[in-house]
């Protein structure tokens, strides 16, 4: 794999693209769980996301992040990966397809190598979307928490707490969820 890699300490993106033979959905799946359980244990890695096909598509898009370049370029050059690619390659049409991304767009990967990033103003719109009621609504959630705990009701101790149940459902569940309904709309 001939991939450029930036030398710095940002968080880096990995993007890897698969058409899966018809008769090896399966099978694909399981390596996948495989994969995606080995990657989750390598040092730097962030998390994953993996955008599955609609009814009837065989294309599967895995996004995967690392807290730095080179951790990144150690789990893929490792022969820990080398040997789990080798394995899915049968289960394939046209390969191993990879890109590295340093930019903080992960949730818009385009769906392939040759779609366009969509446009900025359609992810700053969706992310408010998603955003702004989750700012709404976790505050009116978590109230009875800071009455009942009154000493964590201060200013930056409930701005904390209160970002934490905002960012990691947003992070791991409903942005990846809303992203993949939108798909199309993010594409035309």
């Amino acid at each position: 794999m001939n991939t450029a890699f930036h030398d710095d300490s940002n968080v880096v993106t990995l993007v890897i693209q698969h058409k899966v033979r018809a008769n090896s959905l399966a099978g694909y799946e399981a390596w996948l769980k495989r994969t995606v359980s080995t990657a989750r244990r390598q040092p730097g890695h962030l998390d994953v996301n993996v955008i599955r096909p609609d009814d009837g598509g065989r294309h599967f898009t895995t996004v995967v992040r690392f807290a730095d370049a080179s951790l990144l370029q150690a789990w893929v050059n490792s022969a820990e990966r080398q040997a789990l690619v080798n394995e899915v390659l049968p289960l394939l049409e046209g390969g191993d397809h990879t890109q590295v991304h340093d930019d903080p767009e992960f949730w818009f990967t385009p769906p392939s190598i040759s779609a366009p990033q969509p446009p900025r103003w359609k992810q700053a719109l969706l992310t408010y979307l998603v955003i702004c009621p989750m700012t709404l609504i976790i505050p009116q959630l978590l109230a009875p928490l800071f009455v009942r705990f009154p000493h964590i009701d201060g200013m930056i101790t409930r701005n904390l707490i209160v970002n934490l149940f905002v960012i990691l459902p947003v992070v791991f569940f409903i942005m990846p969820w809303v992203t993949r309904r939108c798909a199309n709309w993010l594409r035309s």
